[in-house]
């Protein structure tokens, strides 16, 4: 199937199987969230892959429908931390509910992401979980580590790269390896995918850093400069303090030290990141992460076609503007 025929199929699974019901309170929220929108790119990795191994891809679909739970239960929280007003073009939960009702309902799609795993098999079902669980808490180290990097002036690229391979990229690999695990690969395979989802995780986050500052507020989803606004230390503003003069070096540092709030703010960043080509050094760095993810496909034992299906997906998520 294409990518499209992956998605349609998974949504009505997800359709058919997250329902709202009493309290309503506690599922409308999950049913919102699950339907604005999205990507829907892990749970898509994760059919994708079993049909590339050669497995029946329905066999995924609930491992896919884990991930999928669990990544929006983890937006739905950040939203809550980070005060996001908007999500896919959409109002967040809490701003349509309100922060209570986004705590609860987030708690509640986490465990039904780990209740959808439950239809495996006993042996197959414990090697699923073990990954699912590592995955889960390493994004809730990577969120710490964002929280943490908000209010420190002393933050590496190194990392800021560990924190995102936390955050984002863990989850696209394991997403991988799970849809592998029920093609009942070989440990060395499992391994290889999950490096492919891991350097793509990477060059996914790094291109969504990107359309934060540089995307079109239509196409993207979410307000234009909001890690700007949040003062968060992205690649394109450490990159910066390493390339710019030190005048502007300095400006950059005060206008991450402020707390203004207002549109000023993040044209005067967008300036200074212009003027430096920190826009071209990131484009850089999102190919560098795309390549090392093509290089693992020489691992793979899937024929050639197979690969050139993921070569392409991962190329088209390079040039993403949503």
């Amino acid at each position: 199937m294409n990518l499209e025929e992956y998605k349609e199929v998974f949504l009505g699974y997800l359709n058919e199987k997250i329902k709202s019901k009493d309290p309503v309170n506690l599922y409308n929220p999950i049913k919102y969230i699950l339907e604005i929108g999205g990507k829907r790119l892990r749970p898509i990795l994760a059919l994708m892959i079993c049909d590339l191994f050669g497995e029946d891809s329905k066999k995924a679909m609930d491992v896919a429908l884990a991930i999928e739970v669990f990544h929006n239960f983890t937006l739905v929280h950040d939203d809550i931390m980070d005060s996001a007003p908007i999500r896919r073009g959409k109002e967040t939960v809490h701003k349509k509910w309100d922060e209570n009702t986004g705590i609860l309902s987030g708690d509640a799609m986490l465990i039904i992401a780990y209740q959808c795993v439950e239809s495996y098999e006993p042996e197959l079902f414990k090697k699923l979980m073990l990954l699912f669980s590592k995955t889960a808490l390493e994004v809730c180290e990577g969120q710490q580590w964002d929280v943490d990097f908000e209010t420190r002036n002393d933050v590496s690229i190194e990392e800021y790269i560990k924190m995102i391979t936390y955050k984002t990229s863990v989850l696209i690999g394991a997403a991988m390896q799970m849809g592998a695990m029920i093609a009942n690969v070989s440990e060395k395979e499992e391994k290889a995918i999950y490096n492919f989802g891991l350097n793509l995780g990477l060059a996914f986050q790094l291109q969504d850093d990107y359309l934060d500052t540089f995307g079109d507020v239509e196409t993207f989803g979410k307000k234009i400069g909001g890690d700007i606004i949040e003062n968060k230390k992205t690649f394109l503003y450490l990159t910066a303090l390493n390339v710019c003069e030190p005048k502007e070096r300095r400006e950059l540092f005060n206008l991450y030290n402020s707390d203004d709030l207002n549109n000023k703010k993040v044209e005067k960043v967008t300036s200074i990141f212009k003027k430096n080509k920190v826009d071209v050094l990131i484009k850089k760095e999102i190919e560098n992460y795309t390549e090392k993810s093509l290089k693992v496909l020489n691992q793979l034992s899937i024929s050639e076609q197979k690969k050139s299906v993921l070569k392409e997906f991962g190329l088209s998520l390079m040039k993403r503007t949503i």
